[in-house]
């Protein structure tokens, strides 16, 4: 349903504006990007070096041969791209929340779904472009993947940028106070990435521990890093589409919710005294 007096030119100027203002923060946030190359370059060029010789990688789909230990943990770090850039995002909801700037735009006239599905397109075309800038930089320490496996693989980027980024969207709704946002992380970031096929195979996983296997199973990174990985070599994994498709819906309905006047973020924060 649009706005009265809106049609979709009212729509995309709206859409454009708050992509344009996210763009414009990442730009001048220059720490941002430098700490989001870092960190996962510092796992390909360090950590897979030193653990090259120690975990092998058999030969498991999408690889037809035997790969280097920094080739197959390479889909894994473009996750931790848009695993952390999704939770820096709905970190900066949190800040404008307490500023003032997300109320701002929430009582606009436009439908709340659409100004929180335009903050999930912003924020997630800003991980792709960080998780492409990655690629780029590992492509000169011979980690190459062919054309169309870059291309190939911007949907699934897409989709499990948009998981993660309706995920940390949903927390922040639930966050109260700026402070306690890096303790509730330190509860959602490590476990989900650690607890994935991102460093380490699934099969090596089960084999030490049956019970940490079942876990990754259930874990939602699990299945963003897996759809990355296939479309990097040109391939869909159709099961892990369906969950990261399922999981985004399940998300974005959640934050919805959650930030809906009548019964989400508003009405905690008239319970609350403004305090929230």
């Amino acid at each position: 349903m649009q706005a009265p007096g809106f049609g979709p030119r009212q729509y995309l100027i709206c859409l454009k504006g708050i992509m344009v203002r996210e763009g414009l923060r990442f730009v001048n946030q220059r720490e941002r990007f430098i700490s989001s190359l870092v960190r996962p370059l510092v796992w390909l060029l360090i950590f897979a070096a030193g653990f090259r010789q120690v975990l092998g990688v058999s030969i498991i789909p999408p690889y037809k041969t035997y790969v280097l230990y920094e080739v197959y943990i390479t889909p894994g770090l473009c996750g931790m791209i848009l695993l952390f850039s999704g939770m820096q995002s709905s970190l900066s909801m949190v800040y404008d929340r307490e500023m003032g700037n997300m109320r701002t735009l929430l009582v606009s006239p436009f439908p709340r779904w659409y100004l929180l599905v335009s903050k999930l397109f912003a924020g997630v075309t800003v991980s792709i472009a960080q998780v492409y800038v990655f690629l780029l930089v590992a492509y000169f320490f011979d980690i190459r993947m062919s054309a169309r496996g870059y291309l190939f693989a911007l949907p699934a980027l897409f989709l499990a940028g948009l998981m993660l980024c309706a995920l940390g969207m949903f927390l922040s709704s639930v966050i109260k106070q700026l402070e306690n946002f890096s303790g509730v992380m330190n509860f959602v970031i490590f476990p989900m990435y650690f607890a994935s096929p991102a460093l380490y195979p699934l099969w090596r996983i089960q084999q030490s521990s049956p019970l940490l296997y079942k876990i990754c199973q259930l874990n939602p990174f699990t299945y963003a890093v897996e759809l990355i990985r296939f479309a990097l070599y040109e391939q869909i994994d159709w099961l892990s589409l369906a969950v990261v498709v399922g999981c985004t819906v399940l998300f974005l309905a959640g934050a919805i919710i959650a930030y809906d006047p009548a019964r989400g973020l508003i009405t905690r924060k008239q319970d609350t005294g403004g305090n929230a």
